[in-house]
């Protein structure tokens, strides 16, 4: 049984084993290129296809607020962004990342499993709730095909087959829209040492391979 989400009777793990070097197939590769998407930090493909020039005061600026490198952070932000994101057999794995900005997830094809940690509604001393779900084309089965994860919560996603019992995909493929919109100083990975803070022991040996492509 998964000790972060109690209705599954085995542990999170993954459904494939990222091999990075490896050709994607036929199919995904024509997705990649018609789409002119490109690896991704967290893992997987990504392309901006907007950034809306509108421009809204940046919600997250706490005066000075400067970079490490002594830079003042921009005053506005594009009222949003949008992008295309890919993960694949190859490459079936986004790590935790968490954003400032709230993100609306529409999902195009695939499926795959989302792992949410609420770090944004812990108080000192206590652990942070994990909530895990599906996204797919199955909604009678509860599949979701849009959710959204406010600001402050790390998430993570991998690659499950297109249909249960099989050991096959095509990949999953999304929109993700961040309100305002994405900055990489608004951004920020998931250290080892922060995991160790919110989940239990038990919950952080299940998820420790989320934090990183190397694992």
């Amino acid at each position: 049984m998964s000790v972060c989400d109690p209705s599954l009777r085995s542990p999170l793990r993954p459904s494939f084993t990222p091999k990075p070097n490896s050709p994607e197939s036929p199919t995904i590769q024509a997705i990649i290129e018609t789409l002119r998407l490109q690896k991704h930090l967290e893992g997987g493909y990504f392309v901006e296809t907007d950034r809306d020039q509108l421009r809204v005061p940046n919600p997250f600026q706490t005066p000075p607020n400067p970079f490490p490198n002594g830079e003042a952070d921009d005053p506005t932000r594009s009222a949003s962004t949008t992008i295309y994101y890919l993960i694949t057999p190859s490459n079936p794995l986004g790590i935790f990342h968490r954003n400032k900005g709230r993100t609306v997830h529409t999902l195009h094809k695939g499926r795959g499993r989302y792992v949410i940690i609420h770090a944004d509604e812990v108080q000192r001393g206590q652990k942070a709730r994990i909530e895990t779900f599906v996204v797919g084309q199955d909604i009678a089965s509860g599949e979701r095909l849009q959710w959204i994860v406010e600001g402050g919560k790390y998430k993570s996603s991998f690659l499950l087959p297109d249909k249960h019992g099989t050991g096959g995909s095509d990949g999953l493929l999304i929109s993700e829209t961040v309100v305002p919109g994405f900055e990489f100083s608004d951004h920020d990975f998931m250290p080892a040492a922060t995991l160790t803070e919110l989940a239990s022991p038990e919950q952080e040996k299940e998820l420790r391979w989320m934090l990183s492509l190397e694992s």
